[in-house]
């Protein structure tokens, strides 16, 4: 894997996808594996990044005191 944060975040879930099948069937050799292994590793850091800037995007709707909606920054915890 290319150390590059552009990358989509389907992009990445989907090759860690592949990844875990690879290693999952055992066939690889133990220098294959832990490079695998390895590439995951950034996947899931990288997939992890991406859904936290993402939660930090997050607008969601409350009832404001005079009745109308009004958009707040979602925080984690926050019902």
């Amino acid at each position: 894997m290319e150390n590059n944060n552009d990358i989509a975040f389907e992009t990445a879930l989907a090759r860690l996808e592949e990844i875990v099948r690879a290693l999952d069937g055992g066939a690889a050799p133990l220098d294959e594996s832990l490079a695998l292994f390895e590439e995951g590793v950034k996947l899931v850091k990288l997939c992890s990044g991406k859904l936290d800037a993402a939660e930090q995007k997050v607008k969601i709707l409350v009832r404001g005191e005079n009745g109308d909606a009004e958009e707040r920054d979602f925080a984690p915890g926050q019902e």
